[in-house]
């Protein structure tokens, strides 16, 4: 039977692909199955939902600003205009669930959700739940988490560990380090350590590979480096006639799936969406939580995986001295390389897109 759900959130990457995927999952089960997306305007996934060819409403809703407090002084009006849309959207869809993956737009659609009787889903991405997602878990039907202990912050008996949706592409690498080394123009023999910055890049990690840029082309390793597209022409123009022939700097990784293929140690930062992709790759990995990020999300998710030995983590502050060096050692060290790559593949969840899928289904068929 063909059900109708509204899926609400974004803001982020982090947010938004888990969200398609969600999608992609209930159409698979039933391509009869009509799906809404309900976003806050002027975010990416305005864009982003449609590309992936879905309709998206959009919600006129902002973030607390915690640097700024006086740009918060039109939010209570914000709020109440878009508990007012979300009721609308509600009333003419008739969603069978609605879906909140976090972000501004899912607070007043589940809120809404809530009262007007739709059962309703959260899934939340993070080690340490954050404030909208505490505020409607307390009434949703079902809470779907990547990481265990979530029940300090939901009601235990709606907590369902799934992990988090991933890019299935992404992490599809078997039989690929060939093909994937030959891409990037490496050497089959050498070591490869792969940076990721994110799509707009990470200025603590790109100022890490520059203060060793002379120690990384004195070492036999090679280096894949995501520097991100805000970065790209500064570096450029900083580093012409300097950048070492085994580091191959660029904004973005088309072909994720070669990267991570490619890769013996990876450096990134602790988002939750890249950390449940990392945990499916099993490579070493070494984190480097972003410091600017609401609640300090990062820091928690990653320990995490450190209180595993899944990981290690080098600080925002010290990464500069301590990164590189940091991953050199691991090439050093086979015995923990081993040890850190078994426990974080014993994290990996690849279909969380069908588990949640499957709970919404469930919970439609109850209405």
């Amino acid at each position: 039977m063909a059900i109708r759900v509204i899926i609400s959130g974004g803001g982020t990457g982090g947010h938004i692909f888990p969200a398609i995927s969600i999608a992609n999952a209930l159409k698979t089960m039933d391509p009869a199955n009509e799906i809404l997306f309900v976003g806050a305007n002027g975010r990416m996934e305005m864009d982003k939902v449609p590309a992936a060819g879905y309709t998206i409403v959009g919600l006129d809703i902002q973030g607390i600003n915690r640097k700024q407090l006086w740009k918060n002084i039109l939010l209570p009006f914000k709020l109440m205009k878009s508990l007012n849309k979300a009721k609308k959207i509600i009333r003419d869809f008739k969603p069978d669930v609605a879906v909140g993956v976090g972000g501004f737009a899912s607070g007043p659609l589940l809120m809404m959700a809530n009262k007007l009787g739709v059962p309703t889903v959260v899934q939340e991405q993070n080690s340490y739940a954050g404030v909208t997602n505490k505020k409607v878990g307390a009434k949703a039907a079902k809470i779907c988490v990547a990481y265990e202990g979530m029940e300090q912050f939901f009601p235990a008996d709606k907590v369902l560990l799934t992990g988090n949706p991933i890019r299935r592409e992404s992490v599809a690498i078997e039989g690929k380090r060939a093909a994937a080394l030959e891409f990037f123009g490496l050497d089959q023999h050498k070591k490869t350590i792969l940076v990721l910055g994110g799509s707009l890049g990470a200025r603590t990690l790109n100022e890490s590979v520059v203060a060793y840029l002379d120690s990384l082309s004195k070492e036999d390793v090679q280096v894949i480096w995501q520097c991100g597209s805000f970065y790209i022409d500064k570096l450029r123009l900083e580093l012409e006639g300097k950048l070492p022939t085994n580091v191959k700097m660029m904004a973005f990784l088309q072909k994720m799936d070669y990267a991570y293929a490619a890769a013996d140690v990876i450096i990134s930062r602790a988002g939750a969406g890249t950390i449940s992709e990392l945990c499916v790759v099993g490579k070493p990995v070494i984190l480097v939580p972003s410091p600017n990020v609401a609640e300090d999300h990062q820091t928690k998710n990653a320990m995490a995986l450190v209180n595993k030995n899944a990981a290690l983590l080098v600080k925002d502050i010290d990464a500069a001295q301590q990164l590189i060096p940091a991953a050199l050692n691991l090439f050093k060290n086979l015995e923990q390389v081993t040890q850190l790559s078994e426990n974080i593949k014993k994290l990996g969840k690849l279909d969380a897109d069908v588990q949640i899928a499957e709970q919404v289904y469930k919970l439609a068929n109850k209405k």
